[in-house]
């Protein structure tokens, strides 16, 4: 089993361009059920040999052992693809996984700031210091462009089309993206390149990261977070914000005030129609005020 499973991680990596915390996911899956059917001798079945009764009982055991359903639902969808590739290479005859159901998980609102709490953390950052102009860019990025927070340290500056006052992002899987960027984000980024390019040692080009730390070299995710939470402490908002927050919050606005469903789902990225439309919950509001301007016995 564990010859196979390496296998199918050097499919991921080489073939589907799958990045180290997918394939982290995924080896930690596999080892999960290798852990479930080993023997004591440390010898594993083939996983050919495996039918859907016995992953229904494994399944069955990351239940009574307390597992999340997301984390279930998630190592499920990891047997259902490594069973796949199985029968591209031959040795599975079928995908006992996918017979199997994903546990019913309860959705949980995604936590969004008001308009008048972004403001505030957007006016946080000074404006007359070299990191405060970069902070301020990078919020106002990631507001602006409804961007995931791996997508905003990814930028190069040729991504930038202040022109067209769009953004190329590389998303999910490698998928391209044109992310529209607002006269308010546009004038951050111009403010915090001008700064950069100040104090750069090297002249910049194409394929230069816009966000760099004091040493010059790109920003990583953790460290947009520090940023954040600093920035949060300040302005006296909810600690429970995160980079992610900003992306919730640009699509709850959006909804909130009008755009098409689909229009938000092209421009965040989502592959399924049913991830954005948990954003909806925001505009009951506007669906009542619609209603009672609209119907002829609505007051």
């Amino acid at each position: 089993m564990q010859r196979k499973i390496g296998r199918f991680l050097k499919h991921l990596h080489i073939e589907r361009g799958a990045s180290p915390y997918t394939l982290k996911s995924y080896r930690e899956d596999l080892e999960s059920l290798v852990e479930y059917f080993g023997e004591e001798d440390g010898s594993c079945p083939d996983p050919a040999s495996l039918t859907s009764v016995e992953l229904r009982g494994y399944l069955s055991a990351l239940h009574e052992a307390g597992y999340a359903k997301t984390s279930i639902a998630r190592k499920l969808a990891s047997l259902r693809s490594f069973y796949r590739y199985g029968q591209r290479e031959g040795w599975a005859d079928n995908n006992p996984a996918k017979a199997l159901r994903n546990p019913r998980k309860a959705r949980k609102l995604p936590h969004f700031l008001t308009t008048e709490e972004i403001g505030r953390l957007l006016a946080a950052p000074p404006n007359n210091a070299p990191l405060g102009l970069r902070d301020r860019a990078i919020l106002e990025t990631l507001y602006s462009g409804g961007l995931r927070v791996s997508e905003l340290v990814d930028l190069d500056d040729g991504d930038l089309d202040f022109e067209q006052g769009i953004v190329r992002v590389r998303g999910k899987g490698r998928k391209e993206r044109l992310a529209p960027l607002g006269s308010f984000a546009i004038r951050a980024l111009q403010a915090w390149l001008k700064q950069r390019q100040l104090s750069a040692k090297e002249p910049q080009e194409r394929k230069a990261p816009v966000f760099v730390n004091k040493f010059g070299t790109r920003l990583t995710t953790r460290s947009v977070g520090r940023m954040l939470e600093k920035h949060l402490r300040e302005s006296g908002l909810d600690n429970r914000t995160s980079p992610h927050t900003l992306r919730h919050s640009f699509a709850t606005h959006l909804l909130d005030r009008g755009a098409d469903i689909r229009s938000v789902q092209e421009l965040l990225g989502h592959k399924s129609l049913e991830t954005t439309q948990i954003y909806t919950h925001v505009s009951t509001s506007n669906l009542r005020a619609a209603y009672e301007k609209a119907h002829p016995r609505a007051r």
